[in-house]
């Protein structure tokens, strides 16, 4: 089966989200940045700020790298942008190695002309008692600059977006969580030991995630590929919680085909009824059938193949 490289529509039922598959990291993330840069330039004619709502960690790592590369050599100008991180952990001082708020200065902001005032990202050195008031307050910045343009969300292995941890409710703010510790154990190769990973996170909530105009998620690599499909493809529910993005109007997954190793249409695009019947398909579809049904493949019966898509070869 040929993967499409452009934006792709949804293949019947299974995927409740656009997809948009890549090659590699870098290409996709390259195609995310000169999106990203056609609507700043948009904003730049109309007079208007240009709002992004932008994530951390290694995912976007090559999309920063890319913002910076269009305002050294093509002149992209960040003047107009006003930017809001989904989260830091808690607490932690800003000069940190492991801060966020250090992460997006080394990675983008140290190296565009954005005017220092137009970033935004939570503080994580407040006392406690203030947090509720402060996390209050970082909304209200967002919907004062006009609300989130473009949100730009990873996704964690357990289907976390921002520092959302499964259980979030879909009508979450910015607020003060607790970090599973599946994900501190994930973090945790940004700190001396474990014990150091923060057990809280000042996180945008869902439901902020959710107001944004556009929604566009990024996934790279085979350890990805599981919980792409499932949110994808799977029921919406806080339990995954990168699958509420089902219900939003403007949102794509922008991943490269290792992630998208799982989907139906690359696992088993016999079921979406658009397929290309070769030798080769065949052989993994019936070997991939009596696994899943664990039987011998000679034991297989017409009933068998009829239920489960594979009626039409």
């Amino acid at each position: 089966m040929t993967i499409n490289h452009q934006e792709i529509e949804l293949i019947d039922s299974f995927e409740q989200i656009a997809v948009e598959i890549h090659p590699t990291a870098k290409e996709g993330s390259k195609a995310v940045a000169a999106e990203i840069a056609a609507l700043i330039r948009q904003k730049q004619t109309a007079g208007e700020p240009c709002v992004l709502g932008l994530a951390t960690g290694s995912t976007p790592k090559y999309l920063y790298a890319e913002l910076v590369r269009l305002h050294k050599e093509e002149g992209l100008s960040f003047k107009n942008v006003v930017t809001f991180n989904l989260d830091e952990y808690y607490p932690i001082e800003p000069d940190a190695l492991q801060s966020y708020n250090r992460f997006m200065k080394e990675q983008l902001f140290n190296h565009i002309d954005i005017p220092e005032s137009q970033y935004h990202i939570p503080d994580g050195t407040l006392p406690k008692e203030k947090m509720k008031a402060y996390c209050e307050e970082y909304e209200r910045k967002i919907e004062a600059a006009g609300g989130l343009d473009v949100q730009i969300p990873g996704i964690g292995n357990n289907g976390h977006i921002g520092f959302n941890e499964p259980g979030s409710s879909i009508n979450s703010h910015t607020r003060l969580i607790t970090l599973d510790n599946s994900t501190r154990l994930a973090n945790a190769y940004d700190f001396p030991n474990m014990s150091q990973v923060p057990r809280l996170a000042i996180t945008m909530g869902i439901s902020t995630i959710l107001k944004a105009k556009k929604v566009i998620l990024l996934a790279w690599g085979s350890h990805k590929a599981k919980i792409v499909r499932r949110s994808v493809e799977g029921h919406s529910s806080d339990q995954v919680p990168a699958s509420l993005l089902q219900q939003h109007p403007n949102t794509k997954f922008v991943i490269d085909e290792q992630a998208a190793h799982d989907l139906t249409r690359n696992k088993e695009p016999w079921l979406t009824g658009d397929c290309e019947w070769t030798p080769a398909l065949i052989r993994k579809a019936v070997t991939g059938l009596a696994l899943k049904l664990n039987k011998a493949i000679l034991m297989l019966t017409d009933k068998d193949y009829n239920e489960n898509g594979l009626n039409d070869w």
